[in-house]
């Protein structure tokens, strides 16, 4: 019977192995920025689940990222979805932790 103590080496070296590979896999899929698209105004509201004229007032009001070449408004889709990101609310333990970061600085 083999050393148990081999095999575990044996297995540690291979799980190592298949994670570095991962590890590279990764930094080559991410090496290579997703080309941005523009969306209309319908496809806009469609990715936001808003309807037409809603996106035209947020457009007014200027509460959402837009460019604008002519008459045409175009939406960058990563704008949209970061824009989304900061209405993100935090939860009780999150606001709970940065009271307590809050509190031990004073």
């Amino acid at each position: 019977m083999n050393n148990p103590f081999e095999t575990i080496d044996a297995r540690l070296s291979n799980i190592e192995s298949l994670l570095l590979d991962l590890k590279h896999t990764n930094k080559e899929t991410d090496s290579q920025p997703e080309a941005d698209q523009f969306l209309t105004v319908q496809q806009a509201a469609d990715m936001l689940c808003l309807s037409v004229p809603t996106i035209y007032g947020l457009v007014h009001d200027s509460k959402i990222p837009v460019s604008k070449k002519g008459k045409r408004l175009y939406f960058s889709k990563v704008e949209l979805t970061e824009w989304i990101k900061t209405g993100r609310k935090k939860t009780l333990s999150e606001i709970s932790l940065e009271a307590d970061k809050y509190l031990r600085k004073k």
